[in-house]
């Protein structure tokens, strides 16, 4: 991808899209939680090519209709986010201490301690200050408490 469409990307994101970092509770998992990290471009069903462009150069992710005529762009995992933020990040504006961070917890390793674990969910905690998310109800403590239950 040549130099001013990764701008163009970064400038895409900054405007319509959004980055998130979550622990998302997974009952299969040893300790409760997930850490997963997304990018989600947003656009107007009729600009959906758009976002289809988008797809093409960066091959992850999906593309789904909503029902409100809006259609977004959804990247998901560790690597994928990584990799695409590490080649955009230099352009971003509003969005680059966030991706800053979350950049930082695509790095995570598979296999750590529980302790550093518990780092990258404090990581995934301070996302959430630069976010305009309220509705943001699982935080580090609800997997302190899940860990302490299940004696993990």
């Amino acid at each position: 991808m040549l130099e001013e469409d990764l701008a163009y990307v970064a400038g895409f994101l900054d405007g319509d899209g959004c980055l998130m970092a979550q622990l998302v509770k997974r009952s299969g998992y040893l300790r409760g939680y997930q850490i997963r990290l997304s990018i989600v471009f947003y656009q107007k069903v009729q600009n959906i090519g758009h976002l289809e462009w988008l797809k093409a150069q960066f091959g992850d992710g999906y593309i789904r209709k909503r029902n409100d005529e809006m259609a977004e762009y959804t990247i998901v995992g560790l690597e994928p986010v990584g990799r695409i933020l590490q080649r955009i990040y230099p352009h971003l504006r509003l969005k680059r201490k966030l991706a800053k961070l979350i950049l930082q917890i695509s790095r995570m390793p598979r296999k750590l301690t529980i302790d550093r674990y518990l780092e990258y969910c404090r990581l995934v905690d301070e996302t959430a200050k630069l976010t305009y998310s309220k509705k943001r109800t699982t935080t580090v403590m609800n997997v302190i408490e899940y860990l302490e239950k299940h004696k993990v």
